[in-house]
């Protein structure tokens, strides 16, 4: 276990990511092979010169495109792309959709920090206000209201709220470890809440994989095999899942249709390009719209979020205005 962690590279940020894949993409598409592009990034000093070296030493060692950026810290999202892309062989529109995922994915993130930043800022110092209330304004009132015992008990109940927090992510996480992936997502996409993202983000992440590989003139057995070898285990086991489907006679759209964490249109879109005979493009369409839908939710979770918590921090801060109003104006009756 510790050797393992000793070898696993440390994750690039998400934008670091989206400018070496802009630059591959670039490099591709003027021609460059990929020695020559990693020998571009070594004399320009464009990538920081430790993964340059790493990129090197995977390229002498013989492995793959995708490997050697899994090797630099890419995520496994992007290298499972990659890694198709080398199979049904157009590996620049993959970086162009992949450039453009990782932009995606940034501005998310951006949005996210933004959403939470302020709230975060504003609970912190309700926190430090609730603190200094219970060690120094409580002990000197003389009467008690429900107020007063939140701000008295607020530690406890912080420290409880965290703990019981931390336990069930711990939680989350050992069950998704130890669970199969089918199962997991499949549970996941039963949640009143975050059921349309999930569903959108899988739905557009592998219609496009699809639709690239079928677009390129690969048979959907060798697609499915494929996918066996992917480092994502949900990729893994979906193939497999289809493999003994399609040996059983059941259709690609039929089996797609059973997973519930797709999106009810995909399995009609597959059957739809099947009769059709366009069913590689008619997945690539679909993607691109699937994703703008899966973009559009995320901001708007984020425009509900953000209000939330500040209508919590709102009705806190009442509370304690109540806590400390209510003694004084107690304490005024008795002296009338």
């Amino acid at each position: 276990m510790s050797s393992w962690l000793r070898h696993k590279p440390k994750k690039l940020s998400t934008t670091k990511q989206k400018q070496i894949i802009e630059l591959f993409s670039n490099l591709y598409s003027s021609g460059f092979h990929l020695a020559e592009i990693v020998d571009f990034l070594d004399r320009s000093h464009l990538v920081d010169g430790r993964l340059v070296a790493k990129m090197r030493e995977d390229l002498a060692q013989g492995r793959r495109f995708s490997e050697m950026m899994a090797g630099i810290g890419f995520s496994d999202a992007v290298t499972t792309q990659l890694s198709l892309a080398e199979h049904h062989g157009n590996i620049e529109l993959s970086l162009e959709k992949i450039g453009a995922y990782l932009e995606n994915m940034r501005k998310v993130k951006k949005k996210l920090i933004e959403v939470s930043t302020y709230p975060l800022l504003l609970v912190g110092f309700l926190i430090l206000i609730m603190l200094g209330l219970r060690n120094y304004l409580l002990p000197q009132m003389d009467s008690q209201n429900i107020g007063t015992q939140l701000i008295s008990l607020f530690p406890q109940i912080f420290l409880a709220l965290v703990a019981g927090s931390g336990i069930l992510v711990l939680l989350g996480v050992a069950y998704y470890r130890k669970s199969g992936k089918i199962k997991v997502f499949s549970a996941l996409s039963h949640l009143p809440f975050g059921k349309g993202m999930i569903q959108a983000y899988l739905t557009a992440y592998y219609a496009r994989e699809w639709g690239n590989m079928i677009g390129q003139g690969l048979e959907l057995s060798q697609i499915f095999s494929m996918m066996q070898e992917q480092k994502s285990q949900l990729f893994q086991e979906i193939g497999v899942d289809l493999v003994l489907s399609l040996d059983r006679g059941q259709s690609f759209s039929e089996t797609v249709g059973h997973y519930p964490f797709f999106k009810k249109e995909l399995p009609l879109m597959i059957e739809y390009g099947e009769v059709k005979s366009k069913l590689g493009s008619e997945l690539e369409i679909y993607a691109e719209k699937t994703w703008e839908d899966f973009f559009r939710r995320v901001h708007k979770a984020m425009n509900v979020i953000q209000p939330l918590v500040f209508v919590f921090v709102a009705l806190v801060i009442v509370l304690l205005y109540a806590a400390m109003l209510l003694p004084i104006y107690q304490n005024m009756e008795v002296h009338l």
